[in-house]
């Protein structure tokens, strides 16, 4: 079956049969007249990672691929010239699977810049799979006095149904607001009535290719904005602008991974992962795995390991209090990780490692809530 891009952004299959190939030619780059901008509106930082939101046509495979940067995004959307003036700075153009930690730290050194520099708001633009992961990161990196907004887009720009015009005018307004934070926006509904102001270490990407994929977990939303009035409405667990001095923590363990249970999982797992600095668990129900594991996870975490326990089900706490096999587990040296999510918590052990070397007071930070990632309260509904 030969797969066909009509000029209505939509995809056919036909017989191969069918069809006449020839060699077509890479496209000649996209000029555009520098786009005009307001001074007198307020100046907001465009920082470009790459994603869906900056993609195009890539005629090697014919499917998408992340290709223009920050200033690219701002000539393709001229809407956003309506909300404020913007500086761009591009520091990868990549799909965002292809994240690593030293990436975040380039971020997160990046975004300091542009906050140090006096910028009203950042934008991020990245790929929607591991945007979480990104905000989390972010969101432990940089003490902000402003919104660090990171916006992507579920659908690319050649796509009649694409997200990404619609995302990126209500980051750049939920930017100029009053909110302190790193946060996700991102379609709320299908439908292109408002944006959702998502907590950047209580998001989560819910589902692979709608365009209300994101989702707080465990909490509502920080906040909306409405499309296209671009109305914004905070919540009062917001924090609010000016409320931190800015600062930048960018040190990183990147020897830390995520072990996902499962019934049946054999205790020499373990062993590849005896030079890991941290493990994050994401454990069944309030926190656990099979007994078999307990001895070789008493071992590792002896040996100077960090061990922290989290649960699939996503809403609600980890408690190993209840049943033999969690004070067990804390017997051996388990942290609980409260309602953390997994995904989070593997970025917070990464970051907990890299800047605090004793280990009391690292075991200390791994049970605190330090930027909104645990919730002191169950949400009715959540």
């Amino acid at each position: 079956m030969a797969v066909i891009k009509l000029d209505s952004g939509y995809n056919i299959g036909v017989p191969p049969e069918s069809c006449s190939f020839v060699n077509r030619p890479e496209p000649e780059p996209v000029r555009r007249a520098p786009v005009s901008q307001n001074k007198a509106l307020p100046e907001l930082s465009i920082v470009s990672t790459g994603g869906t939101i900056a993609s195009r046509i890539d005629y090697r495979t014919g499917s998408v691929t992340s290709q223009s940067d920050a200033a690219a995004i701002l000539s393709a959307i001229p809407e956003l010239t309506t909300v404020a003036n913007y500086t761009t700075r591009s520091i990868y153009t990549i799909l965002s699977e292809n994240m690593t930690p030293q990436i975040w730290q380039e971020l997160a050194r990046a975004v300091f810049e542009e906050i140090k520099r006096g910028v009203t708001g950042v934008i991020v633009t990245h790929g929607t799979d591991t945007m979480a992961y990104s905000a989390a990161a972010l969101s432990f990196m940089v003490d902000t006095p402003v919104p660090i907004v990171l916006v992507g887009s579920q659908r690319s720009a050649d796509r009649p149904s694409s997200d990404n015009a619609m995302n990126a005018v209500c980051a750049a307004k939920a930017a100029t607001s009053d909110l302190g934070e790193v946060a996700v926006v991102m379609h709320a509904t299908t439908n292109d009535d408002f944006c959702t102001i998502h907590r950047g270490t209580r998001v989560r990407k819910m589902h692979t290719s709608r365009r209300d994929a994101f989702q707080s977990i465990g909490m509502p939303p920080l906040g909306t904005v409405e499309y296209p009035s671009l109305k914004i409405n905070l919540d009062s667990d917001a924090a609010r602008r000016n409320t931190h001095e800015p600062a930048l923590h960018d040190k990183l363990d990147p020897q830390c991974a995520i072990l996902y249970f499962h019934p049946g999982m054999t205790p020499d797992i373990l062993d590849a992962y005896q030079e890991y600095h941290g493990i994050v668990l994401s454990g069944t129900g309030l926190g656990h795995v099979s007994t078999t594991l307990i001895p070789g996870l008493r071992n590792l975490v002896e040996g100077g390991t960090e061990v922290m326990m989290t649960s699939q089900c996503l809403h609600g706490k980890v408690c190993d209090r209840v049943y033999d096999t969690g004070r067990d587990l804390l017997a051996a040296g388990v942290i609980e990780g409260g309602d953390i999510l997994p995904e989070v918590a593997l970025v917070k052990m990464m970051w907990v490692l890299g800047n605090e070397p004793n280990r009391t007071k690292r075991q200390e930070l791994l049970r605190s809530n330090l930027r909104g990632e645990c919730m002191g309260r169950s949400f009715h509904g959540l």
